[in-house]
């Protein structure tokens, strides 16, 4: 019995150190999603071309342009996703590493044990338990913990994880508050997770305001277009009509860009 429990241990971590390093910045988009992405952004741009132009050519070729950037742009919100499920399962770990340490176990035993309570909750293959594999399979390496917090900092790139990699790295050795620096720093990102919460339920209503700002004028125009008995014929037939229209989009787009850059809240 115990020597099949050392195999599959020995097999567990022999899967863990062939496994890589994960890298924050990078997208773990597949391709069926980047496909839906940059079909979104066609259909959306299509659209929006085809209302205020109604030259199939160049909506075509808007489409798959803002299809391609769509795709970017939605390797780009996963990656902050991913960031900020980090940063919530950071804050786990800390919380359960300030129990631990508080029942007066040391740093590396307090990681332990946290994986022991976090495994409860996340799935093995999870980021926060892949990081607390490394950092225990490097320590145990004879790599300092500070440098092993400082590392994972600066591959999340999460401000809260820098901060407390900065912090711990100034008392490493040097000062018994280990435990009160971790349940400070959980009590930190706790604070700034309610303010961020209170603030998107405070903007949950405006988003929905613009969005139905952004999105009614292409109704409109999409109905008296087709609608309006020749009311918009001379927008897609003259040149000042197209350079109204030209106008009109690049209002829209700009109050687009706009709204999204206004409601985008930093971690």
């Amino acid at each position: 019995m115990f020597s099949v429990d050392c195999s599959r241990e020995s097999n567990r971590l022999s899967s863990f150190r062939s496994a890589k390093i994960p890298d924050y910045s990078l997208s773990q988009s597949g391709g069926f999603d980047h496909l839906v992405a940059g079909a979104i952004g066609f259909g959306a741009g299509f659209a929006v071309l085809f209302v205020f132009y109604k030259i199939i050519l160049l909506s075509l070729v808007g489409g798959a342009i803002l299809g391609v950037v769509n795709i970017f742009i939605s390797s780009q919100g996963a990656v902050s996703k991913r960031k900020k499920k980090l940063r919530i399962q950071f804050f786990d770990l800390l919380e359960a590493m300030s129990v631990a340490m508080r029942a007066g176990n040391p740093p590396l035993k307090a990681l332990e044990s946290a994986k022991g309570d976090l495994s409860l909750i996340y799935a093995e293959n999870s980021d926060i338990i892949i990081e607390v594999n490394i950092i225990i399979e490097k320590f145990n390496n004879a790599v300092p913990l500070s440098e092993l917090f400082s590392d994972f900092a600066r591959r999340s790139g999460l401000e809260d994880i820098a901060n407390f990699a900065s912090v711990y790295a100034t008392i490493e050795g040097k000062s018994s508050r280990a435990d009160e620096i971790v349940r400070e720093t959980q009590q930190i990102i706790a604070d700034k997770m309610e303010i961020e919460m209170e603030i998107e339920t405070m903007m949950t209503a405006a988003k929905s305001e613009v969005n139905i700002m952004l999105f009614m004028p292409l109704v409109i125009l999409g109905i008296v277009g087709y609608a309006g008995a020749g009311f918009m014929d001379a927008i897609y037939t003259t040149a000042t009509g197209r350079i109204v229209s030209t106008i009109g989009l690049g209002v829209f787009a700009a109050s687009f860009l706009m709204a999204r850059k206004f409601s985008k809240i930093k971690l």
